[in-house]
């Protein structure tokens, strides 16, 4: 609720500013502004000049307001504070827990692929890593086939 307030708040101003711009523009051209405010020679009023002004300001503003309001609608962000567990890093929304990649998923457009950090390599998977902390070919080769060839016979799909 308070982030669609704030959205509307945008385009609001936005409409103002472009309202007082063409208001600015109409006026400069029926009262003559400069001549008053400013003392500059008196200038015919120029109904064409004015009119073509004015639409140029007005089709602006549809094309801002309308690119405003599409990125408005495009952005989702995360505010104030996340209760996340110290284990299993599950956020809380409500009366639930969700995994942080079901919650990021659909709270933003960011989309997860799922790795392993160096530390966490060695601690799961160090019987297959080299002295210099590089990964036995051979023996990971030898599972990823193995892998793929059970997926494709249980008529799995490989991405």
């Amino acid at each position: 609720m308070h982030k669609r307030k704030f959205e509307n708040r945008i385009v609001l101003c936005e409409i103002i500013g472009f309202t007082i711009a063409v208001f600015m523009l109409f006026a400069d051209e029926v009262f003559d502004l400069p001549h008053y405010l400013l003392g500059a020679p008196a200038t015919p009023i120029n109904w064409v000049e004015s009119f073509m002004e004015s639409g140029f300001v007005i089709v602006l503003a549809i094309i801002t307001i309308s690119n405003s309001c599409c990125n408005l609608n495009k952005i989702k962000y995360l505010e104030g504070f996340l209760p996340v567990c110290s284990f299993c890093k599950k956020i809380k929304t409500g009366d639930t827990w969700i995994p942080i990649e079901e919650y990021i998923s659909k709270n933003s457009n960011a989309v997860f692929s799922h790795g392993f950090c160096p530390e966490c390599a060695k601690k799961y998977y160090g019987q297959y890593m080299q002295k210099e902390d590089n990964f036995v070919a051979g023996d990971l080769k030898e599972q990823a086939r193995k892998s793929k060839e059970s997926t494709l016979k249980e008529g799995g799909f490989l991405f």
